[in-house]
């Protein structure tokens, strides 16, 4: 297995010394591959929302590329907001 040297601030130093002190990992090796699979399942999650973001941008660029959007006044925004958030049965505020 590859060795590499890396740098940590004394927090990470002894955020890693506790776990393993406390029988999480066996040492800190594992500790710190354990923290780049997160990191890694993080940025594929990302991703992934990412990918869900752009498609719902293209859906609605498409809406209104088709007239199929309402328009509200500045005045009108709370409220057409508020009525939206009452619909979907969640609370806005």
């Amino acid at each position: 297995m590859p060795t590499r040297n890396i740098s940590l601030t004394p927090e990470q130093d002894a955020f890693v010394e506790s776990v393993v002190e406390a029988g999480e990992y066996q040492n800190a090796s594992e500790a710190v591959r354990d923290a780049l699979r997160a990191l890694q399942q993080r940025r594929r999650e990302d991703a992934l929302k990412l990918k869900a973001l752009r498609v719902q941008i293209k859906a609605g660029v498409d809406a209104l590329e088709r007239g199929e959007f309402t328009e509200v006044d500045a005045v009108d925004l709370e409220g057409y907001l508020e009525s939206l958030a009452v619909g979907s049965g969640t609370d806005a505020r």
